[in-house]
């Protein structure tokens, strides 16, 4: 199969961020009087900002209101990126690599300011076709609609395109689209076994996919 699009997740696979959403999102639920909770990080992983952000105040009792801790959580991430994203190796070259032969999209759990300061940092505004945030769409990941809505963007089906992933949700929900999953699991959060499983291929790297999406084209 030659894919008609690629669909990259962004947190844990092009940036290295998933712990920094993580640490964020603890101090500012201790700042707020909330408890953190064992598998609250996996919980959270690949919601879309106005879920994770009810499950701060609902089930860690941040004692502030969903759309005030989003906002918080959210400016002090994009402190973080001010002087630009922590990338994980090779990844803008792989997305540009990648391009050369197929159309690119975006779908990710960030909020698009999150999205956008990406796409400016590593200027690849031009070469990515489509990106979009599961919080612009019905339901964050695991639902597959974030994955959905990016292929409609290429104007493809999502059958045909090919997904990258890292995480136990987003594997889930780019599954659960019909794509083909590309695996690159996250060392901070190892996805589940069972996640994992729905996975075409483990890589060790995103830039291992370039090599990936040609064996499956032969």
């Amino acid at each position: 199969m030659r894919p008609a699009g690629v669909i990259f997740d962004l947190d844990g696979v092009l940036v290295d961020s998933e712990q920094l959403w993580d640490q964020i999102r603890r101090e500012v639920v201790a700042e707020t009087g909330g408890a953190w909770k064992p598998g609250a990080t996996e919980a959270m992983m690949g919601m879309s900002t106005p879920e994770w952000a009810r499950y701060l105040v609902d089930e860690l009792g941040a004692d502030t209101s969903p759309d005030d801790i989003a906002t918080e959580v959210i400016n002090r991430m994009a402190r973080r990126y001010a002087d630009g994203p922590p990338l994980l190796p090779q990844a803008t070259e792989t997305v540009r690599t990648v391009a050369a032969d197929h159309p690119v999209a975006i779908a990710s759990s960030a909020p698009p300011r999150i999205i956008q300061a990406f796409l400016d940092a590593t200027d690849l505004g031009s070469t990515v076709r489509y990106a979009v945030s599961s919080e612009e769409v019905g339901a964050g990941k695991p639902a597959p609609d974030v994955y959905l809505q990016a292929a409609r963007g290429l104007g493809v089906a999502a059958a045909n395109c090919a997904a990258v992933e890292d995480s136990s949700n987003g594997l889930r929900a780019a599954a659960a689209a019909g794509t083909t999953v590309f695996a690159v699991p996250n060392p901070h959060f190892p996805p589940a076994p069972d996640a994992l499983a729905l996975a075409h291929r483990v890589l060790t790297g995103v830039r291992d996919l370039p090599a990936a999406l040609r064996e499956l084209i032969d």
